[in-house]
């Protein structure tokens, strides 16, 4: 079905993404392709579907792969039949029954009658009844553009098909027919997803490394069983390496010591015996040069002993030491925050919004909610914001943090100061250095060396200080995130994360899960990832 040989990707900035991979897929194989942010995992989809060349290598496809993309920038002005690739055929097909049955219009149709019936059933069947082809991608959200390709699925009907992150923004509904399709379907399948509960029905893990792509014959539970198998063997490594190194300098001051102390015996003998001055001076020198070869003897042992325990070291992920590092609350626990007296918002007639925009979700002129919202939040509460596409989350989500104005009901605050962290990290700031991002956090006056301890901490090293936030992946601004609220050490009475896991890989995933169970104040968090959900502790749900 397909051969990656020898494949080698460099960036037109003249990086290596990767070099010599070999991968092969066969007919009716379903792959998840995971690896951390920036190993190449989109780069080798888009490889495959024909976007991106390879810098040198081999690819071979027996079937025209059909492809889903993560972001959806570059089909923003095309209208729906032109993502899909199918307007030729629809302007066909019209123009036939129409009267103009043409060669060039019936080569192009290709006999394919039942397209429109077959776009509106699969449209229909993801929640995207009466949507019009000829609409554009760009105005639709980010989970109706996402559920507009995994139609296209049905109405391609392709043997090969790649996914890039397919339930990134999908609601509930749309993930449990995304994963019903994974199951049952038949057909081949590369998919790169972080979503464990997807990765969970994937038969076979490839992951993507810098030492290529190793595949394990089975779903998540039993890679991370493996995986955990494999850290497992690695930090008794590194204990056993840190035990040896011991040893060698427990043996190395032994071993002086004890030449030392020869040493000195035979010096006080030969003072002693009246031995002439050069002769006791032949024998000092021949004494420091043995003196010498033993510490270098040992120094060599110890050297390489270190240069394997750091190399151990390396590998091993570094999460643990990366948390919010907040200064503790003067919040009492049960402190009423917020309270929302029967709030409902009202979409203005002149602003554009479509029914289907994710952020809004209401007809120009009505209200967003069918009925008026009344809750209290408190302190140390941890709350997920649930709701279908549409449903008004993010509205919701700024009302509560006053950056619109409720237009019904009333709210009432008692929160002194929140971090609002949303899809794109966007408190990291494109035009400034990771560095110069740190210091614009550092409001406890922290001493320049004191920032880039920090920034070492969360895996910014000397090299990465000048780099440009631009160039940031979302695993990397995330951590550069937690490194900036760390450095801050100001605790908000409220921290609101929306969808925090759909733009970073599963090590990343698990760095903020981590901090986020060390944070003691309030969470209000928009997630559609049930097992992520469950790890940070949600303790209750405001469905919209």
């Amino acid at each position: 079905m397909f051969i990656l040989q020898q494949a080698t990707y460099i960036h037109p900035n003249k990086d290596v993404l990767f070099e010599n991979i070999n991968f092969i897929i066969n007919k009716n194989d379903k792959i998840a392709l995971i690896g951390n942010n920036g190993a190449g995992k989109s780069s080798i989809l888009k490889i495959i579907a024909g976007k991106l060349p390879l810098s040198s290598g081999m690819i071979s496809c027996s079937s025209k792969p059909y492809y889903i993309p993560q972001t959806h920038d570059e089909y923003h002005e095309l209208s729906i039949a032109e993502a899909l690739g199918i307007s030729g055929k629809l302007r066909a097909l019209h123009a036939i029954l129409q009267g103009e049955a043409t060669a060039e219009n019936m080569e192009l149709l290709q006999d394919d009658w039942p397209l429109e019936d077959r776009c509106e059933q699969a449209l229909e069947k993801w929640g995207l009844s009466g949507l019009d082809l000829e609409r554009k991608l760009g105005s639709l959200s980010g989970g109706q553009k996402t559920k507009v390709f995994l139609a296209g699925i049905e109405i391609q009907e392709p043997e090969f098909i790649l996914m890039d992150e397919p339930s990134n923004h999908l609601d509930q509904d749309g993930r449990k027919l995304l994963y019903d399709f994974v199951e049952k379907t038949n057909k081949t399948l590369l998919i790169v997803s972080h979503d464990r509960q997807l990765l969970e029905l994937i038969p076979q893990i490839a992951e993507l490394s810098r030492d290529g792509i190793r595949l394990y014959g089975g779903n998540y539970s039993f890679y991370a069983e493996q995986k955990g198998i494999a850290l497992d063997a690695l930090n008794h490594q590194v204990q056993s390496q840190q035990k040896e190194l011991r040893k060698a300098k427990e043996k190395e001051k032994e071993a002086i010591e004890r030449q030392n102390k020869l040493n000195a015996r035979g010096k006080k003998k030969q003072e002693g015996a009246g031995m002439p001055k050069i002769m006791m001076n032949s024998l000092r020198n021949k004494a420091e040069g043995s003196s010498s070869k033993l510490k270098s003897v040992h120094k060599e042992k110890i050297s390489g002993i270190q240069s394997q325990l750091t190399s151990l070291r390396s590998i091993l992920p570094e999460i643990d030491q990366m948390q919010f590092g907040f200064e503790n609350s003067d919040s009492y626990r049960g402190k009423l925050l917020l309270e929302a007296q029967e709030i409902n918002y009202k979409i203005p007639s002149n602003d554009g919004i479509n029914v289907i925009n994710d952020s809004e979700g209401s007809n120009n002129g009505r209200f967003l909610w069918n009925e008026e919202l009344s809750f209290q939040i408190r302190h140390r509460e941890r709350i997920a914001i649930k709701g279908l596409n549409g449903s008004g989350k993010t509205t919701l989500i700024k009302i509560l943090l006053g950056i619109l104005e409720p237009s019904k009901g009333k709210l009432l605050s008692n929160s002194k100061r929140y971090v609002y962290v949303d899809q794109e990290y966007s408190l990291i700031r494109a035009n400034q250095s990771i560095y110069e991002m740190a210091q614009q956090f550092n409001h406890a006056g922290l001493q320049e060396h004191e920032v880039k301890i920090r920034l070492n901490r969360f895996l910014f090293d000397k090299q990465t200080w000048d780099k440009s936030c631009l160039s940031l992946s979302g695993g990397e601004r995330m951590r550069l995130l937690l490194c900036c609220l760390n450095i801050s050490n100001q605790a908000p009475d409220i921290m609101v994360l929306d969808e925090p896991t759909n733009n970073i890989d599963l090590q990343n995933i698990l760095i903020l899960t981590q901090a986020i169970k060390q944070f003691q104040g309030t969470l209000l968090l928009v997630s559609h990832d049930e097992v992520f959900l469950k790890e940070i502790g949600i303790e209750r749900e405001l469905s919209l």
